[in-house]
């Protein structure tokens, strides 16, 4: 190109999350924060690690808007109202895969969550000291 064309506009493509995200902070807000205070209201308190416990076996999930996806992600989404890709996903930095309680999530990668369980299971040695 010389110096009287134009650079073409920067295009970001948005992956489905993405897109779905977007559509529910623009479009559905209130009702998001609805399906999430419901869900944190079905979750017990435990009062010795603050943690928000659901009532299932596994993992909790939920549906809105013709999406199933994971509750403690969808909470943390609409509580930070933070548009999360697909690449990203929820950490428990309570260690606590039934935990809702979004003061205990953030984003972060699937490698994130991957060393926190490593450095978790070495005892929490803070790998910068040695």
């Amino acid at each position: 190109m010389n110096d009287k064309q134009t650079q073409p506009p920067i295009v970001y493509y948005d992956d489905e999350s993405e897109a779905w995200l977007r559509d529910i902070f623009g479009n559905h807000m209130d009702e998001a924060r609805s399906r999430v205070a419901s869900l944190l209201e079905k979750a017990t308190l435990d009062p010795e690690t603050g943690c928000m416990i659901t009532a299932t076996k596994g993992r909790s999930k939920t549906c809105f808007k013709g999406r199933q996806t994971a509750a403690a992600r969808f909470i943390l989404c609409v509580h930070t109202q933070t548009v999360a890709g697909l690449d990203e996903v929820a950490r428990h930095r309570c260690h606590n895969p039934l935990c809702i309680n979004p003061d205990h999530l953030e984003l972060g990668s699937q490698a994130d969550n991957r060393q926190d369980d490593f450095d978790r299971e070495a005892g929490g040695v803070s790998y910068e000291l040695l």
